[in-house]
């Protein structure tokens, strides 16, 4: 057993100081004064918080490592306060709709995890004789793109495949996300295309809309767990609250790209910034924030979509041309702290939306998300105060090329722990401490 001592451990929701004692792995305990036979690590002011769970990011191997990988993913993770990841049944190559493909997942990524990596299984038409049998072999659950997803291995899913899908996945009380885009014809401005007013005017508030609402509809006749990525609009709000106003086991998540740039700041040509969906103006990142700090927003993850420089069209500036992702996975808590603290918000929310409430999307809560007795001791230690200019020596991903550079943030961490172990401290990997692969375990199926 050994123990860390700091005056800012999120404990059981709350800051506290103490001594969080470990013991095989897992937190025992949080205490005042630790047994004579204790090693103790004191560390301060420093934060002691449970590690993030992101549960969706792009990892894109096999097939496509040359984007990002597991090495570099995971590695990256821990420099953003994530220690454990779910990774997205697309951009690899094989998409990850079959259990052949699965297969392949689990051989690419030998030796190579830092974090603790899951996985979910991917939805798309003709496949769905696949997703039992994907989520018997430990995928967390399904993902469906209602739009194009620009990979044509992985077309959009039709509502009757989503309907279908959540019949089979409540069977295995896991959820559906679902990237909620249903394109409508739309009439865009005479303007060229580096012009972000008219990439954004591509992809309306209305896409969101219909898709969302017709997820609620899906969500209320199966009563299966439905779970709304990247949400960018804050004009589903209003639907979102009435749907889980019914009890309806709906969850909504956003991005820090959401919460921290706006429309308005976007240049033309800036195709470092393009995502789908778009990022929009900043009274709409208000509310965005309004709604996270309500609760209606559950939580934030990455959204880690990267690509090699060269698919952003960096050097003709074409919005429509250029791949949509934004690279983040290296930032995540100083990104959300950054703009949370402005907002008047403490550590603990910081705590709740990367860490607590991830974890129980995924129904990892036992194991991850909590410093609570009995759970895996993965934690990271972050300074609050510590300011710095974002530059490419901050940068974990296997491409330096991301909106955020030379963006002053707030909050860095210092170290992350596997189950205990140290992982990363000020710079450095271990190369002891290495990410476990995660399976689910579903309930039986009645």
């Amino acid at each position: 057993m050994w123990g860390l001592r700091s005056q800012r451990i999120i404990y059981q929701g709350r800051t506290q100081a103490g001594i969080l004692l470990i013991e095989d792995g897992k937190i025992h305990d949080l205490v005042q004064e630790a047994p004579s036979d204790v090693s103790v690590e004191d560390v301060g002011e420093t934060v002691v918080m449970a590690g993030g769970v992101d549960t969706h990011v792009h990892i894109n191997e096999p097939g496509r490592t040359d984007w990002e990988g597991f090495e570099t993913a995971t590695r990256a993770a821990l420099l953003g306060g994530m220690t454990t990841l779910i990774d997205m049944p697309l951009n690899s190559s094989p998409v990850t709709t079959t259990t052949a493909a699965f297969a392949a997942k689990q051989m690419s990524y030998k030796e190579k995890l830092y974090a603790h990596t899951g996985f979910w299984a991917g939805v798309i038409p003709h496949h769905l004789h696949e997703l039992s049998a994907l989520l018997e072999e430990g995928t967390f659950g399904g993902k469906a793109f209602l739009c194009d997803s620009g990979i044509d291995e992985f077309p959009a899913a039709d509502l009757e495949t989503v309907r279908e899908a959540l019949l089979i996945l409540k069977r295995f009380d896991a959820p559906l996300l679902v990237h909620a885009e249903i394109a409508s014809p739309v009439v865009l401005p005479e303007l060229s295309q580096q012009s972000y007013t008219r990439y954004l005017a591509s992809r309306p508030a209305q896409w969101e809309l219909t898709a969302i609402q017709s997820m609620i509809d899906l969500c209320r006749e199966t009563g299966a767990r439905v779970h709304i990525v990247h949400l960018s609009t804050a004009e589903a709000l209003p639907m979102l609250a009435a749907a889980k106003d019914e009890g309806l086991p709906l969850t909504v998540e956003t991005c820090p790209h959401y919460l921290c740039l706006q429309a308005e700041e976007i240049p033309d040509g800036g195709t470092i910034y393009k995502c789908a969906p778009p990022i929009r103006d900043d009274a709409n990142r208000e509310a965005l924030w309004k709604a996270l700090g309500d609760g209606l927003i559950d939580f934030v993850v990455s959204d880690h979509s990267p690509c090699p420089p060269e698919l952003k069209c960096l050097d003709t500036g074409d919005f429509f041309k250029a791949w949509g992702g934004i690279s983040s996975i290296d930032l995540g808590l100083s990104l959300l702290w950054t703009e949370a603290e402005k907002r008047g918000f403490g550590i603990e929310r910081i705590a709740r939306w990367l860490a607590e409430a991830p974890a129980q999307l995924a129904q990892l809560q036992h194991q991850k998300g909590s410093l609570d007795r009995g759970r895996d001791a993965d934690l990271v230690l972050w300074d609050p105060e510590a300011t710095f200019t974002l530059g490419m020596e901050h940068l974990g991903t296997r491409h330096k090329c991301t909106p955020y550079l030379g963006k002053t943030l707030k909050g860095q961490v210092k170290a992350a722990y596997l189950k205990g172990e140290l992982a990363y401290k000020d710079g450095k990997w271990s190369e002891h401490a290495r990410g476990e692969a995660l399976f689910a375990t579903h309930p039986s199926r009645s």
